[in-house]
């Protein structure tokens, strides 16, 4: 099997009706060949990891977003109500009862603090549910 391996920055994503569209932009030097040469239409497989400053992959931490997520949701703060843990929406609000809840400083803890990520998992859970039973 042959391989290509270049970098390349995204430079921009839209969606049509079969899928997403995502264009890179390929420095001049680093293009293979073999893709040059391929005709418009050919299928490969992809694989990509985002680069950090420091040319190191860059490892994300789908906690920390998923602690961003909820806080920003308008349904979540409905369930929290729902279920009496805050008595107002907004995103400050629900980031104060969500640092108690799983006591932290901050969310970027959820990183390390495996009881607080567990902790966080399962809140996610019963929201999840309570949104399905609506």
């Amino acid at each position: 099997m042959d391989t290509s391996n270049f970098e390349a920055v995204k430079v921009a994503i839209k969606q049509d009706k079969s899928g997403y569209i995502l264009t890179l932009s390929i420095h001049p030097d680093e293009i293979p060949d073999e893709i040059m040469r391929d005709f418009v239409g050919s299928r490969y497989q992809v694989v990509m990891v985002r680069l950090g400053e420091d040319e190191r992959p860059v490892v994300r931490d789908e906690i920390v977003k998923l602690a961003g997520m909820l806080c920003r949701d308008k349904q979540f703060a409905a369930f929290l109500i729902d279920r009496g843990l805050i008595f107002e929406d907004g995103e400050e609000t629900i980031i104060g009862w969500l640092k108690d809840e799983l006591g932290i400083q901050s969310r970027t803890e959820l990183k390390t603090n495996k009881e607080a990520a567990a902790k966080l998992k399962n809140i996610n859970l019963e929201f999840q549910q309570w949104k399905r039973n609506g």
